[in-house]
């Protein structure tokens, strides 16, 4: 199910013998910590790879390896199973896993201002979301945090999936591209990375959503309840990294290193580097926290209730969970953002 990327950095060629000795030996005591993403982006999760580049994982006894699979959906699915100990999934799907007894938590709010959209074609003729009823929106996947997105702005506009619109699952980039000039899809859910390629790649886009979304936090950080029950200094070491990688990426005084920490990540996202730059700040502005946010990687109480609502308007859970409240926390994001000085 996974497709594995083992991305931290080995220097040894460039040690002295005993230099080389003892650097294996310290490897051997770091504890290996795996990371799964929804995406191949290595931009997408750029706290990630700048805190392995930098050796702030390392600092704190981790070897994180990072893998990359197919939506939020399966993300949850690895964590529930075992197979990594934290990911990078969205707040609706993590709600609607919950439902079902999966017991993860979100423990960073990493896209603290929506970075999810509804796209059209720069000469479609539609101009706003009550215009997409009949239509058909495009999604990367079939369970991602995308869909419940594009689920809670349609519902704000009166209008249910299967009743007014129509999802279509066709994946992102070049089969996007693709769906949208076959006339497949008259919209298309995505990502801020995603539509910055879509407008990369000559498909030119434009947004829709109505600004009142925004307010809407995306993927985040997760592990499960457990971890943080029985495993808890690794969380808190995890969470130290973390922001610190993230505060690290947010100057822009280290911006050359953290380009190259992502090239490093995903070397297709780093072939063309105007392309990587401009995609980077595009996704890292969606990181910036909110004016009433005390630290990086605050959650607002209030949006978890409205994803809840929206999830429960779209059908996809059939009422609110017992407690709303344990699906995250604020608490490992202060000590994170205490060891990163923000």
């Amino acid at each position: 199910m996974i497709n594995r990327r083992t991305l931290t950095a080995t220097l040894f060629a460039a040690l002295p013998a005993a230099g080389l000795m003892a650097t294996s030996a310290l490897a051997q005591d770091l504890r290996e910590i795996t990371f799964v993403q929804p995406s191949p982006s290595a931009i997408n999760s750029f706290p990630v790879f700048v805190a392995i580049g930098e050796g702030f994982f390392e600092e704190e006894g981790l070897n994180v390896t990072v893998e990359a699979i197919n939506g939020s959906g399966a993300v949850l699915q690895a964590l529930s199973a075992g197979q990594a100990h934290f990911g990078r999934p969205g707040p609706g799907p993590l709600i609607a896993a919950r439902t079902r007894g999966v017991d993860a938590v979100h423990i960073y709010n990493v896209a603290a201002r929506s970075n999810f959209g509804i796209a059209v074609q720069e000469d479609s003729e539609i101009q706003n979301i009550e215009e997409l009823s009949g239509k058909v929106i495009g999604t990367g996947t079939a369970d991602g945090a995308e869909v419940g997105f594009a689920r809670n702005v349609m519902s704000g506009a009166g209008m249910s999936a299967g009743e007014d619109y129509e999802f279509l699952t066709v994946g992102d980039g070049g089969p996007a591209t693709a769906a949208f000039l076959n006339g497949e899809i008259d919209a298309y859910s995505s990502s801020t990375a995603d539509t910055a390629i879509l407008n990369q790649r000559g498909m030119a886009v434009r947004d829709i959503t109505p600004a009142e979304f925004a307010r809407f936090f995306g993927n985040g950080i997760a592990t499960m309840a457990d971890t943080i029950a029985n495993d808890r200094e690794l969380v808190e070491a995890w969470s130290r990294a973390f922001a610190k990688g993230h505060a690290f990426a947010l100057d822009d005084a280290n911006r050359e290193a953290v380009l190259s920490h992502l090239a490093e990540g995903n070397p297709q996202e780093g072939e063309d580097k105007e392309f990587q730059s401009a995609l980077f700040d595009a996704v890292r502005s969606k990181t910036i926290p909110t004016d009433e946010a005390p630290h990086l990687g605050w959650y607002p109480a209030e949006v978890w209730e409205e994803w809840q609502e929206a999830l429960i308007a779209g059908g996809e859970i059939s009422g609110p969970l017992d407690d709303l409240s344990a699906a995250w926390t604020n608490e490992f994001a202060e000590i994170g953002s205490a060891a990163a000085g923000r």
